[in-house]
């Protein structure tokens, strides 16, 4: 499951003066693992609890709401969607367009697992003990926001 980190890569451009986009970019850092139910692309992802032993570190689940805290477990953004028990790619660290985020949340504020609605990123607030997801780079529009995940395992 693990992948290399290319933490020195600071071009923007490719030789031929193409930008590159997120799949390029440096400092992200992008896991597989196991779909524990289905996943949408940009769903905010957590452990999959439900599971025992190893298997909670193998699978994930779109992140579910926990109302007021917020989903401590929230560990990244899927990449793609996927069904139970396939492979999906998660960023775990870096930079990320298309997360799913509740409405109102504008670029610099910070982001937790889940309050309100599953798989969707929340504003962090002071309620919200679960722990900084991430930060917003831009201002939600449609449910989504391009998103810095905070590497946290």
């Amino acid at each position: 499951m693990a992948t290399d980190d290319i933490i020195q890569y600071l071009e923007t451009t490719d030789a031929d003066g193409t930008a590159l986009g997120g799949a390029e970019m440096h400092r992200r850092q992008v896991e597989t693992f196991l779909a524990g139910g289905a996943i949408a692309a940009g769903d905010v992802v957590a452990w999959d609890i439900g599971k025992t032993g190893a298997a909670q570190a193998a699978y994930v689940v779109a992140a579910p709401a926990v109302p007021t805290v917020g989903n401590a477990s929230a560990m990244g953004v899927a990449l793609e969607s996927a069904s139970a028990n396939q492979t999906v790619k998660v960023v775990i660290s870096g930079y990320v367009t298309g997360a799913k985020c509740a409405a109102g949340v504008l670029a610099g504020q910070p982001v937790c697992g889940p309050i309100s609605a599953a798989g969707t990123a929340s504003l962090s607030v002071a309620a919200a003990t679960a722990g900084v997801l991430g930060v917003a780079l831009d201002n939600e529009g449609g449910g989504l926001v391009t998103m810095m995940v905070r590497k946290q395992f």
